[in-house]
């Protein structure tokens, strides 16, 4: 079984680490290893951290797009 652990943190950061989810069924503990994987490139490779910062930042925009359309009712093309 896997050892679990509680921390409290912070609202505002709550809120943070929510806009950083790229599915909606990302755990914290799935955001904060992509945040520390990334930070742990960025010292060895900070061209491969930055792609992936790029990439992680088209992925959230797609799910925030298609979220406002589809909550708006609009057509998704």
């Amino acid at each position: 079984m896997e050892n679990i652990t509680t921390i409290k943190i912070h609202k505002e950061t709550k809120e943070r680490l929510n806009k950083l989810k790229e599915h909606n069924r990302e755990t914290y503990d799935q955001i904060l290893r992509k945040i520390l994987f990334i930070l742990n490139t960025s010292k060895k490779n900070p061209e491969k951290a930055h792609n992936l910062l790029i990439k992680i930042d088209s992925t959230i925009k797609r799910k925030n797009k298609y979220t406002e359309v589809y909550q708006n009712g609009e057509k998704i093309d």
